[in-house]
């Protein structure tokens, strides 16, 4: 169980290394006080630009990855390997765990992303082709509806409910795809209740139903 507990708190703290936060502080800016207050790539793009954004991505996806592929198989100095534990389900508790330092990171307040960019990092290391649904449901929303943030949640719902049908007896992927879902939605709440309220902003440009200019 050390090597479990050990692990976890090292995926938690990459997932608090925040791409926009760190290289905010390189320009002097902290995107939490721009734009939507928010630390991820989307709000990173819509106020420091489309190199800033790329690079945010960039670093948020590729934490993602490595807490999946190398911490599950790395062998801690006085950590070793337990043999008790489950490989798929500390990978993917790697994984869950990265998602969280992303949204809640010790070092900044617990003031983070929403998770979106760090997730398809995890998807992407646990199984590539999961990349795909994900993918698709999020552009087909985002085209439908303009919103971001709803692209985001649904295509995580999407995620967990083609795993259930498609791997059903993979429990661990099963649980981890709808704990990511219902994570996903409960970091979007802020967005929701925008929507509701009818202030959320929309990506007009992508939108296929956006109000024609009479």
């Amino acid at each position: 169980m050390l090597e479990l507990g050990v692990k976890l708190l090292i995926a938690y703290l990459l997932g608090t290394l925040l791409g926009s936060l760190i290289l905010g502080r390189l320009r002097g800016v902290d995107i939490r006080s721009m734009g939507s207050g928010n630390a991820g790539a989307t709000n990173a793009m819509r106020t420091q630009g489309k190199l800033f954004g790329f690079l945010v991505l960039i670093i948020d996806i590729a934490k993602g990855m490595v807490a999946v592929w190398w911490l599950p198989s790395a062998v801690l100095p006085g950590i070793g390997i337990d043999p008790e534990v489950s490989r798929e389900w500390l990978m993917l508790a790697c994984g869950f765990a990265v998602i969280v330092g992303h949204v809640y990171p010790v070092w900044f307040e617990f003031r983070g992303g929403k998770g979106a960019a760090t997730v398809i990092g995890v998807v992407a290391a646990v199984e590539l082709s999961l990349l795909l649904p994900l993918l698709l449901s999020w552009i087909a929303v985002l085209l439908l509806s303009g919103y971001v943030g709803l692209a985001t949640m649904l295509s995580t719902v999407v995620l967990a409910v083609t795993v259930m049908v498609l791997q059903p007896d993979d429990v661990p992927l099963c649980v981890f795809c709808a704990a990511v879902a219902v994570f996903v939605i409960f970091t979007h709440r802020s967005n929701i209740a925008r929507m509701r309220a009818g202030k959320e902003n929309r990506v007009r440009r992508l939108w296929l139903f956006r109000p024609r200019a009479v």
